[in-house]
């Protein structure tokens, strides 16, 4: 027997999702929707995945699949039958091809359950495409709602759509008649017997900006961290909270501006990526960070966050002193936290409380700030 190849169709320009950059270039948590779909492709029965770009694409092809070891792409046409044919011409030449799954990079969430049903099917059959019964109900609509449309007989259907090489390839090759909707069209008109077999919902397509909203929250695990910091009162120095700076006669011990609260909150934000803590990063013993404002400290843990694909979601401080009042300062906290955090103000919660004059903040000897973050990180492969 020979390979089977999947062949991966990414030559589309992909409008219809917005953006500058065709969608299957376009990042979700933090991979480019061709990355998932290649990742997504592996599996035991696959010997190889192709994929087809289209023209002045090579250098986004290249930046999407990073180090993952791929041959080199195909070019595609002007249609996605142009493409797929090209492909399909692409393989032959190369020789020693049974098998073909043909996949869309905007189905990109393909279960391995899928491939095993398609390839199954190609044991007695010219070609397999999984589908999904219509459960909605289907109307006519010509700016009104018209007579409704049976669906017992319908589905939905999804690719990859997997079939015996060289059957595929003569079809398209053959094929005479308008843009086709997908292979399955043309292996019918061939006269190719194409089984259905069970779909999943993880392959729904990515067409609209609404889908990829909808993935990248499918797609993102919440994760929450916590940090508690404090720092004593000390004459001669400036008080700053929450990276804005707070009139009072005293400000706070520390090797930088010792801001409580942007201490809190890093370590907090750290904890959700399990990068350790604020002294691991700026250490207290390195005389470059003497002084220092907080704020660098906050930043290098958000762009932590998003270098490893995630998105921070919520942070909620409680400071706890006797003096000075936070209200009045409260509303300034939050926006320039949510500026650090670039999240809007709404996603920031500052509080305040004291502890009825017991322990070290109730003797007015320094102050005290916990933190939470929740933070949403892609999930691997």
């Amino acid at each position: 027997m020979g390979k089977t190849i999947a062949l991966v169709v990414a030559a589309g320009s992909g409008s219809r999702a917005g953006g500058e950059a065709p969608k299957q270039y376009r990042l979700i948590a933090g991979r480019p929707l061709l990355a998932h779909a290649i990742d997504h492709l592996r599996h035991p029965s696959v010997d190889e995945i192709r994929v087809v770009i289209g023209e002045g694409q090579e250098d986004a092809y290249r930046a999407a699949i990073g180090d993952r070891s791929l041959p080199s792409p195909i070019a595609g046409g002007a249609t996605r039958r142009d493409s797929v044919l090209n492909g399909l011409e692409a393989l032959a030449g190369e020789g020693d091809v049974d098998r073909v799954l043909i996949h869309d990079a905007a189905r990109p969430f393909l279960p391995a359950a899928v491939i095993d049903r398609l390839l199954a099917a190609l044991d007695t059959q010219d070609g397999a495409a999984p589908a999904l019964p219509v459960v909605d109900t289907l109307a006519r609509a010509n700016g009104s709602l018209g007579d409704t449309v049976a669906r017992d007989d319908l589905v939905r259907v999804q690719t990859p759509q997997a079939f015996r090489f060289e059957k595929i390839r003569a079809a398209h090759a053959a094929w005479s008649g308008a843009e086709a909707t997908d292979d399955a069209q043309v292996a019918r008109a061939a006269g190719l017997t194409v089984a259905i077999v069970e779909g999943d919902p993880a392959l729904e397509k990515l067409t609209y900006e609404a889908d990829f909203r909808r993935a990248e929250a499918a797609l993102l695990a919440p994760r929450v961290g916590f940090g508690f910091d404090v720092h004593a009162f000390a004459a001669g120095r400036e008080l700053w909270l929450g990276g804005i700076q707070v009139p009072h006669h005293m400000g706070l011990a520390g090797h930088s501006d010792a801001d409580v609260v942007l201490h809190a909150l890093t370590d907090a934000i750290l904890g959700a990526l399990g990068a350790g803590d604020i002294g691991d990063h700026f250490p207290p013993s390195d005389p470059q960070w003497r002084g220092a404002a907080s704020s660098l400290f906050l930043e290098h843990a958000c762009n932590l966050v998003a270098q490893a694909g995630g998105r921070i979601a919520h942070a909620d401080v409680t400071i706890i002193c006797e003096a000075p009042r936070i209200g009045p300062y409260r509303d300034a906290m939050r926006a320039q936290i949510a500026d650090l955090l670039r999240l809007p103000q709404s996603r920031i919660s500052i509080k305040a409380t004291t502890t009825e004059g017991l322990g070290f903040t109730g003797r007015r000897e320094g102050i005290a700030a916990q933190a939470v973050a929740s933070i949403r990180m892609g999930f691997a492969k």
